[in-house]
């Protein structure tokens, strides 16, 4: 089964950014880290989208490892995945929701 197509919400892309920003600021090692971290859940999400339990309004979510932040991401189609939120673990819970 070929990977799914990984999509990014331009606010997710945003979010993202912003964080991987912070921790270049106060350590460039773990910025690496981060967006390594980022770039393993991408691909494990790509590989197996439905491995993670289904949630409210059709989402997953993947929790980083080493990373307060959890990928909120959902199905468009059989071979397409749209990342909705990069979203730190102490963030007001269904904030993206209207990014659906």
């Amino acid at each position: 089964m070929p990977n799914s197509e990984v999509r990014l919400h331009d606010e997710a892309a945003a979010e993202y950014d912003a964080a991987f920003d912070w921790y270049l600021e106060h350590s460039p090692d773990s910025a690496l880290k981060f967006d390594a971290e980022v770039e393993r859940a991408f691909a494990e999400i790509a590989r197996a989208p439905r491995r993670w339990v289904r949630g409210s309004y059709g989402t997953r979510r993947f929790l980083l490892r080493g990373f307060p932040f959890l990928v909120i991401y959902r199905e468009t189609s059989a071979e397409s995945v749209q990342i909705l939120a990069v979203a730190h673990a102490s963030r007001r819970p269904g904030y993206w929701k209207a990014r659906m």
